[in-house]
């Protein structure tokens, strides 16, 4: 005679309807590595993210009841975004640049927390009470990768990526803390990195440090998208084509070669893999909104991302990208002309203002 399906099996079932690949049970404990991320902090690799310094933001990742009281257990989830290596061709005026595969799509940020929600009201209505919860993905003052790792969904790789033996690294995490008790899951204790270290040697920037953290001062995916500032002159020839985020580190991982396909929501949009660069400099405040409403690179803002299309033009080597350099080095938004007068200089050989 069949057994009834457990509650911590149903709802892994139904979250993997919602199109989460991954589903683990973790507890609240404190995280394994919270010492880790102390010291991350007290080296200063968190750049200018102080909100990952702030008190009580600390006090919550060392221990998540301090974000839900009633907490007794962490369901994590891991939906998967496009292999980067299979970028649609590019579209439009060359040269090109690269933006990082997660954000081919729609943002995850407007996306999952649907489905948590949805997850939540399966269990309540499994129930028939509420239950307490708090849902997040990549939006609270969690250590993803730890909980991640301690429900069992794979392990941190040098990368510092959570890395699946099946199904490689290219997913977004998503926790919902829920004050029910539940069975957790095994936590994933193996280590499959080994001595290979193509992720660390890969790095243009040399940005992943030796005990799976990095530097996010150098960092191509804060540079182009948390980083509000200037880019350093002597980081943007080593940036290459990226102007939002970067996926070199995840590319050369060997785990990644059977990534699953993607969930349809972050399927690319047109030409969002390979943006014209000569195009997309042009780009008004108001084009910037409209053509990239509901997207990732949103986040960048106009100035964030003209000034990364910049400095990938300045790498480009294509002199054909002059005269759209030639007109951004008048935009009235320093953060852009700053960058294209770098980028004008290094084309045309002219001496750096």
């Amino acid at each position: 005679m069949n057994q009834p399906e457990s509650l911590e099996q149903s709802l892994k079932t139904y979250a993997h309807r919602l199109g989460f690949l991954l589903a683990g049970i973790t507890t609240p404990e404190p995280p394994p590595h919270f010492q880790v991320y102390e010291n991350w902090l007290a080296a200063g690799h968190h750049a200018e993210m102080h909100y990952l310094e702030d008190d009580q933001a600390r006090t919550r990742r060392a221990d998540p009841t301090q974000i839900l009281a009633e907490c007794r257990s962490i369901l994590v989830l891991a939906v998967p975004y496009p292999d980067p290596k299979k970028a649609p061709a590019p579209e439009g005026q060359p040269p090109h640049g690269r933006v990082a595969a997660y954000a081919w799509g729609d943002d995850y940020h407007h996306i999952l927390p649907q489905r948590l929600q949805e997850i939540v009201r399966f269990i309540e209505g499994r129930l028939g009470r509420p239950v307490p919860h708090r849902c997040y993905t990549d939006t609270g003052p969690l250590l993803e990768r730890d909980l991640a790792q301690r429900a069992g969904l794979g392990w941190i790789g040098k990368n510092t990526c959570l890395i699946h033996p099946r199904y490689g690294s290219y997913f977004l995490l998503a926790e919902i803390l829920l004050g029910l008790e539940l069975q957790p899951d095994p936590p994933f204790s193996s280590d499959h990195c080994g001595t290979c270290s193509r992720c660390i040697q890969a790095c243009p920037t040399a940005c992943i440090l030796p005990n799976r953290t990095l530097d996010a001062r150098r960092c191509i995916s804060y540079l182009t998208i948390e980083n509000k500032g200037e880019i350093p002159a002597a980081l943007r020839p080593q940036m290459g084509e990226w102007v939002f985020g970067c996926d070199i580190c995840q590319q050369v991982c060997p785990w990644n070669r059977f990534a699953p396909p993607a969930d349809p929501a972050f399927l690319p949009r047109a030409g969002q893999p390979r943006p014209s660069l000569p195009e997309h400099i042009k780009l008004t405040t108001t084009e910037f909104n409209a053509r990239f409403k509901g997207t990732p690179i949103q986040r960048a803002k106009r100035r964030g991302y003209l000034r990364n299309l910049a400095v990938a033009l300045g790498n480009s080597g294509d002199k054909s990208a002059i005269p759209s350099l030639e007109a951004a080095r008048n935009d009235p938004e320093p953060l852009v002309s700053i960058h294209a007068s770098w980028a004008f200089s290094r084309l045309s050989d002219e001496d750096p203002a």
